[in-house]
């Protein structure tokens, strides 16, 4: 007689169809120094939940509110063409924290922000400047906005490249590497904030425009340590004097938005230099722990005397 099959023990985890986990690259990213690593279900799983869609809603309406910003730029309404640009880097801001929130990462939510920023932070700043600005030197200035939108999209391909690799000193310190995307349209509109708000024709002037877009090119490829929120810990004793200055700088942005906006990126590229130094010392102090171990792992141990 055949022994008739053993029961599963009662609490025992019942295995599920597809019911596999991998650990893999998330997004959208709320951050570029987030955490890459949590579980995410298989491509076996079923679709989207209306839970999952939302973060992608809020990418596609930055996609939109960045490449709408071109459509007023041909129309010659600066203001409205840039804010839009503006306002997409808000947007991009938002859907990763809400995909977090949510627990509703996704591979696809990665790829189409990365699509997305691409789009709205490469090749829109690019056009409405060119508009603006550099079609007054169309050789060179034109090639200064293809330069602009190709280092976007680079710098977004090797963030992507980087997300497996392990040997990152930049992120492991609390650093990014370059000037990120948004950021980056942020700095390339700074001419055009100072230029609305004194009316000097020296910030359109499309040779400086054409050193300048290419300057911020150069700062996104570039393999310099740039602070991230990761890497900011304020004391203590400033804390509530920060969140009240916080709050005044959102009213100024409100009121000034673009005596602000030119102020924000002004700091950000005066923090830059600080940013290097604080890098440096943190590698040193790696540098030199990781000496002092080797050293004492090398020493041999003395024999008792006899």
């Amino acid at each position: 007689m055949s022994r008739p099959p053993a029961k599963r023990a009662r609490g025992a985890a019942r295995k599920l169809p597809g019911a596999r986990f991998l650990m893999a690259r998330l997004g959208p990213k709320a951050a570029e120094d987030e955490d890459d690593e949590r579980p995410v279900r298989a491509s076996g799983a079923r679709g989207l939940t209306l839970r999952a869609m939302l973060p992608n809603a809020i990418t596609a309406a930055a996609l939109c509110s960045g490449l709408t910003g071109i459509r007023f730029a041909t129309e010659g309404q600066w203001a409205f063409a840039i804010g839009l640009v503006v306002l997409a880097g808000v947007l991009d801001g938002i859907d990763g924290r809400v995909a977090r929130l949510l627990n509703a990462q996704s591979r696809f939510g990665a790829e189409l922000d990365s699509l997305a920023d691409s789009l709205s932070f490469g090749v829109a700043p690019a056009l409405i400047l060119f508009m603006w600005s550099l079609e007054g030197w169309p050789t060179f200035g034109w090639l200064a906005a293809l330069a602009f939108a190709i280092c976007c999209a680079l710098r977004l391909a090797r963030f992507n490249a980087r997300i497996d690799v392990d040997d990152q000193p930049h992120k492991s310190a609390g650093f990014l590497t370059g000037v990120p995307a948004p950021v980056g349209a942020g700095l390339a509109f700074t001419p055009f904030y100072l230029w609305t708000e004194t009316g000097a024709s020296f910030f359109r002037e499309p040779v400086f425009m054409t050193i300048w877009l290419t300057l911020i090119a150069g700062l996104m490829i570039s393999n310099l340590p740039t602070l991230s929120w990761g890497s900011l810990r304020p004391r203590r004793s400033i804390r509530l004097p920060l969140i009240a200055f916080t709050g005044l700088a959102f009213a100024a942005l409100l009121l000034e938005p673009w005596w602000t906006l030119a102020a924000i990126s002004i700091v950000y590229l005066g923090l830059m230099p600080y940013g290097l130094v604080k890098y440096a010392r943190i590698r040193r102090r790696r540098q030199d722990g990781g000496r002092q171990d080797g050293e004492g792992a090398g020493a041999a141990p003395q024999s008792p005397a006899a």
